[in-house]
């Protein structure tokens, strides 16, 4: 699969463990040196301008897509390739998902995870074939894996979906990971109980 374009989730705080940081940048790197263009939340703080900023300074492309009432609250990025102010959360998702190639979350808060489940359950229902991951920095997402790996032990998830969420330690374990997905076909059905 080719990627000219991956959207990273990812804090607009940088956390407490500078390996969150080191992390950001080296996807930002990654990127630049594969002439991927960045698709991300906008905003020139924490781990987004962390990443943002190492993609610009590499002579990579970044665009930023933002609510219009977030533009004060996240600081957006004045510097960038191109920056999309929109009318609402809906819209940026949307517009997001249909700008990029795959989609990556690094370390963040409820934002990266509200991002992250909705995109992976637009892809287990079909509205999209596009890869979706964890950039496991620092084992930051060792528990969710966990998690979904006792949901999907528990009958509620399962394996084919399961497995459309990759995980890996590195940008460029998780990227070799993505040329190669090949999307489940398995339909989404909703099983009623009989009694």
């Amino acid at each position: 699969m080719k990627l000219n374009s991956i959207c990273v989730y990812c804090g607009s705080a940088s956390g407490h463990n500078g390996d969150y940081a080191e992390q950001a940048r080296q996807l930002g790197q990654v990127l630049a040196e594969r002439s991927i263009t960045l698709v991300y939340g906008g905003s020139n703080i924490g781990l987004m301008g962390i990443l943002a900023d190492t993609v610009l300074a590499a002579k990579g492309q970044v665009i930023g897509v933002m609510p219009k009432a977030l533009v004060a609250k996240e600081v957006a990025h004045l510097h960038l390739t191109q920056l999309h102010v929109v009318d609402s959360m809906h819209e940026r998702k949307a517009l997001m998902v249909e700008l990029s190639d795959g989609f990556i979350a690094m370390p963040g808060g409820v934002g990266t995870l509200d991002e992250l489940f909705e995109v992976w359950t637009w892809g287990q229902l079909g509205f999209h074939d596009k890869p979706c991951g964890l950039l496991n920095a620092a084992s930051y997402y060792d528990p969710l894996a966990t998690f979904l790996d006792h949901a999907t032990a528990e009958g509620f998830i399962k394996e084919p979906h399961r497995h459309m969420l990759m995980i890996a330690g590195s940008p460029e374990a998780l990227l070799s990971q993505f040329e190669g997905y090949v999307p489940p076909r398995i339909e989404k059905v909703i099983h009623r109980n009989e009694t």
